[in-house]
């Protein structure tokens, strides 16, 4: 199986309804389709649906697995509208707005500041976080979705340590700009981040301090998946990410931060979605015992070998 061309997936845990929300999904970003669903059977969570998606030409994995976590503003997601490549993008942005704020909550009104000329953050009717901007990249790299992550309470200012570290981790890796605050701005404090991008695995992301009183941090609801070809790549992120013992568990690790991992076989995606219900089950009682994955032993179990 080819490499994945997306090697970082962002994942959404769902207490349920995550094809509902994926096809809802498809229906307010362009270039955008539920690409699979698939039942896990006899799982911790019962049967549970998978769901696989494309927003704006970029894959989502969604899972239906029971009410454990709940969706918060720590990990949000840029969406560029990007004027020099976007006919009518101040337009575009405020229908997607709309679409967006149906029965969800307003986080910064849409409006004008002084790093765009228009910008919202909304929380929509599932608590995803989306934080629409008109921008104009003349000509630059960014994509239209971009995750972002948001360094509050106990991991507060760390957001330029936690940059360097998973530029440190990942491969095709590079920085990109950033924007520190300014004295004056407290309680934030100045020289922290403001907002500051990079590229992991040619992937966009982005990272931002707050110091405000928030209600949250980083938990499992959102993870990102690691796509690895080979046991020595998954051996790899995983003793540089994993940081809590405790929530190792079916390919899942935390790191230093509290940003939830997934790091996972790109063979799996082809058992999953090209098994047999038996060779489907194998695997799935397999990885359910699993902490790190070890994809020979998945490959047995799929092979019905052992």
């Amino acid at each position: 199986m080819k490499a994945h061309e997306q090697k970082i997936v962002p994942h959404f845990w769902f207490d349920k309804g995550a094809k509902e929300a994926a096809e809802f999904y498809a229906t307010v970003f362009p270039e955008s389709k539920v690409t699979s669903v698939t039942t896990l059977h006899d799982t911790p969570s019962g049967d549970v649906d998978t769901v696989t998606f494309e927003l704006w030409g970029q894959k989502f994995m969604a899972i239906d697995a029971g009410p454990l976590f709940k969706f918060n503003p720590s990990i949000s997601f840029f969406v560029n509208f990007d004027l020099s490549r976007e006919e009518n993008a101040s337009q575009k942005l405020d229908a997607m707005w709309q679409k967006l704020s149906e029965g969800g909550k307003v986080l910064m009104p849409l409006d004008k500041y002084p790093f765009s000329e228009r910008y919202g953050w909304i929380e929509d009717k599932y608590g995803l976080s989306w934080q629409l901007i008109l921008a104009d990249f003349e000509g630059g790299t960014w994509p239209s979705i971009v995750p972002s992550l948001l360094f509050v309470g106990e991991v507060y200012g760390k957001a330029e340590e936690a940059m360097n570290f998973y530029l440190s981790v990942f491969k095709n890796a590079k920085e990109g700009a950033i924007a520190r605050y300014p004295e004056g701005m407290e309680p934030d404090q100045e020289g922290t981040i403001m907002f500051a991008d990079f590229m992991l695995e040619d992937q966009w992301f982005a990272v931002m301090d707050s110091a405000q009183e928030h209600q949250f941090n980083f938990n499992e609801a959102i993870s990102l998946m690691v796509y690895c070809d080979t046991q020595a790549e998954i051996d790899e992120y995983w003793q540089k990410l994993s940081a809590v013992p405790e929530a190792e568990q079916c390919g899942w690790l935390k790191d230093r931060y509290g940003v939830s991992w997934q790091i996972v076989p790109t063979a799996m995606d082809e058992m999953m979605s090209q098994g047999t219900p038996e060779q489907m089950a194998r695997v799935t009682e397999a990885f359910l015992k699993m902490k790190k994955f070890d994809i020979a032993a998945l490959q047995r179990a799929y092979e019905g070998s052992g």
